[in-house]
């Protein structure tokens, strides 16, 4: 019988997490190998550059471009603010003196006599990289960053918007089939991650957000719910900037899908615990799932901290797989033929396919690379 692999989502409740944590440009690392730092802690930092804007002088004050220095009341290196004259012509007579002044707070970065131009850059923005998990620093990228190490439980998501935050983790469903709904969430779940069952809709979501809410994670959301929530249609290719107020992570896919009682029942028995959470997605090249990390004492002894629990990579007949491109994107199905000879598709492409029957009955055929592995 032929056989392929492809990847799964991971469910492990006791595993070695590692997080890389890297600025967007070189800086300063704050801590060193070794060190133990919260989910909370700066770990690096830097400055982003701000924009420059270039004020023709020469032109404003109508003299040539070499004799622009000679007017300015600045220097290179000096600190102006918007609206503060920085260049003055001695004008006729001592009188009809002709005046440059600053567009932006900032400092004068260039003063050019060949164009008679006048660079200003805008101030810095300071970015900090903080540490988003629990655990030890185990790697110092010099100026760039740092690789942090944890054991704990590691549950990745189909989906997700939002980018990281941190919470405590609270189950507020009976069931991984009850739908999170509006009033199960009460004041006190301020700061929280909620743990919902089958599906998640806009209005408990806004409510969520008002309620001050750090994240929800939940089986499935109908992809017409999610649209009315952001204003605008999501690609597949990568989320993690949306700006609503929460983070968001589906586990299962689109629709009224009740979160896996396996999932459900890791996240029920970390109730109360600190959790990391990321609906950072990216479905094409360099897959990136959404995920929730929840650090662990090491020395455990509990029964269900004993499995490490990864999906399996062998596909076959009777394999339980989630559609992972679109029209089908998110939907749950079985496997019932792997084809062994490549087929041509209506793309033109020649590829190795299956067929897959989804939970309407509806049988298709697709490529094996638009399908994952699912419990």
């Amino acid at each position: 019988m032929a056989h392929a692999y492809t990847p799964g989502l991971k469910i492990s409740a006791q595993t070695i997490v590692r997080s890389e944590r890297r600025l967007p440009l070189m800086g300063d690392v704050l801590v060193e190998v070794g060190n133990q730092v919260s989910a909370e802690d700066i770990v690096a930092q830097t400055d982003l550059p701000g924009n420059v804007q270039m004020i023709h002088a020469a032109n404003l004050m109508g003299t040539s471009p070499s004799s622009v220095g000679r007017f300015m009341l600045k220097k290179v290196g000096d600190p102006v603010e918007q609206e503060e004259i920085i260049a003055q012509s001695n004008g006729l007579f001592g009188l009809f003196k002709s005046e440059v002044k600053s567009p932006i707070s900032g400092t004068i970065e260039n003063i050019s006599d060949v164009t008679g131009q006048v660079v200003i850059r805008e101030p810095s923005t300071p970015v900090q990289t903080w540490g988003y998990i629990d655990g030890q620093v185990i790697e110092v990228m010099e100026n760039e960053g740092v690789v942090i190490e944890t054991w704990g439980t590691l549950i990745q998501g189909i989906f997700g918007i939002g980018g990281e935050t941190v919470g405590q983790l609270q189950t507020i469903v009976s069931s991984p089939n009850q739908p999170l709904t509006p009033e199960l969430i009460q004041t006190d779940h301020e700061g929280q991650i909620l743990v919902g069952g089958s599906t998640v809709d806009r209005q408990t979501v806004e409510f969520a957000i008002d309620k001050g809410v750090k994240g929800i994670v939940c089986g499935g959301i109908d992809d017409r719910e999610l649209y009315q929530l952001l204003g605008y249609e999501l690609g597949v290719a990568i989320t993690g900037s949306e700006n609503i107020g929460l983070t968001l992570m589906i586990t299962e896919g689109f629709g009224q899908i009740s979160m896996a009682r396996q999932t459900f029942d890791l996240l029920l028995h970390r109730q109360g615990m600190k959790a990391s959470l990321n609906g950072t997605t990216q479905i094409r090249a360099g897959v990136q799932r959404p995920e929730i990390v929840i650090p662990l004492e090491k020395d455990s002894n509990s029964s269900l901290d004993k499995d490490r629990v990864i999906i399996p990579s062998a596909l076959d007949v009777g394999t339980q797989v989630r559609l992972i491109r679109s029209p089908y994107f998110g939907q749950l199905g079985e496997v019932t033929k792997l084809l062994v000879e490549p087929q041509s598709l209506e793309t033109e492409a020649h590829v190795r396919v299956l067929e897959v029957q989804l939970h309407n009955q509806e049988r298709i055929v697709l490529p094996r690379a638009n399908v994952e592995i699912v419990e």
